[in-house]
C-alpha cells in the first residue's frame, strides 16, 4: 500500500475532528439522537460517541475510495472477518452466488467499502441515492465501484426490472433502511417512532428471498467484520408492519454494538 493508502482514514478522521466544532447544529442532533435512543445515559459520553461517529463517516469514506486499489478479487477474503457471524448469513452473502438475496443495512460501519468487497462474491444492486451531477456519477463507476455493482436511485428502485435483474443474475439486493421517509410506516427504532420504508419487506414477502440484516465494521485498516443475526424469510401471509419492525431491531441490535459508526447526525426520528 501507499502511505495515502495506509493512511487514508486517518486522514479523513482527522480532518473532520478539525471541523468538528463548526457543526454546532450536527453535534446537537448526534448528541440528542444518542441520548433519547438510550445508547448511554451520560452526556460526556454520548458526545465522544457523537464525535466519534462524524469523524468515522469521514475516515470510513476516505478508506473507501483507496478500497478498489487495496483490495482484489485474489486477496479480498483476507480483509473479511466473519469469526464470530452466523455461519448461514456468511454463506448466502459469500458462498451462494446462484441465490438471490436481500441485504438490509443502515448507515452504519462500512457500507460503501463493503459494497465493493461483497461484488467479488457475486453481483450486487445497489438501491442508494445517486448524485445529481452526472460527472461526479460516471467518476464514481470508473474509480470507485469498481465490480459486479449497479447502482439504483432510490426514487426509482424496484421497478419490474430492476426486480428482473436481481433474479437473473442472482445478485444481492442492499438496501439501507434507516433512511428518513414520510411515506412508510409508523414504527419505532431505538424506541421512538419513526416513519419506515416497508420496501425490503414487501420485496421479501413477494419473492420469500432471504435476507440478511446487519452490517460491515471497521476493525482495522481495510478489514471488515459482518455483524448480525440469522437470515430471516417472509412470507406472503406475515405481517408487512411486524417484518419491518423486526428488520429496525435487527438494526438497532447491530449499532449498539458499535455506536461510534452509526451516522447520528442525520435527523433519522421526526416523529418526537
Amino acid at each position: 500500500m501507499t502511505f495515502f493508502q495506509k493512511h487514508a482514514y486517518g486522514f479523513g478522521y482527522r480532518l473532520a475532528a478539525f471541523l468538528w466544532p463548526f457543526f454546532p447544529r450536527r453535534r446537537k442532533i448526534s448528541i440528542e439522537n444518542i441520548l433519547k435512543g438510550h445508547v448511554t445515559e451520560d452526556a460526556t459520553e454520548a458526545k465522544r460517541i457523537a464525535k466519534a461517529s462524524w469523524c468515522h463517516l469521514a475516515g470510513h469514506i476516505a478508506e473507501a475510495f483507496m478500497v478498489p486499489r487495496v483490495i482484489t478479487k485474489e486477496n479480498w477474503r483476507e480483509h473479511l472477518d466473519v469469526e464470530g457471524a452466523d455461519k448461514e448469513a456468511v454463506s448466502l452473502l459469500l458462498d451462494s452466488p446462484d441465490t438471490p438475496v436481500l441485504l438490509v443495512s443502515a448507515h452504519h460501519g462500512v457500507w460503501e467499502a463493503a459494497t465493493n468487497l461483497i461484488s467479488f462474491a457475486r453481483p450486487m444492486i445497489a438501491i442508494a441515492r445517486t448524485m445529481n451531477s452526472k460527472f461526479v456519477s460516471r467518476w464514481l463507476e470508473k474509480h470507485h465501484f469498481r465490480g459486479r455493482i449497479e447502482v439504483i436511485d432510490k426514487n426509482h428502485g424496484f421497478t419490474p426490472g430492476v426486480i428482473h435483474r436481481w433474479k437473473e443474475k442472482k445478485a444481492a439486493m442492499t438496501i439501507l433502511m434507516d433512511q428518513h421517509t414520510g411515506k412508510g410506516a409508523k414504527l419505532k427504532f431505538f424506541g421512538r417512532p419513526a416513519y419506515t420504508f416497508t420496501s425490503a419487506t414487501r420485496l421479501a414477502m413477494r419473492s420469500e428471498a432471504p435476507i440478511v440484516v446487519g452490517s460491515f465494521v471497521r476493525i482495522a485498516p481495510y478489514r471488515y467484520k459482518l455483524v448480525g443475526d440469522a437470515p430471516l424469510k417472509f412470507t406472503q401471509n406475515d405481517d408487512r408492519d411486524a417484518a419491518t419492525q423486526l428488520l429496525n431491531d435487527r438494526l438497532e441490535k447491530a449499532i449498539r454494538q458499535y455506536p461510534e459508526q452509526y451516522l447520528w447526525s442525520h435527523r433519522r426520528w421526526r416523529l418526537d
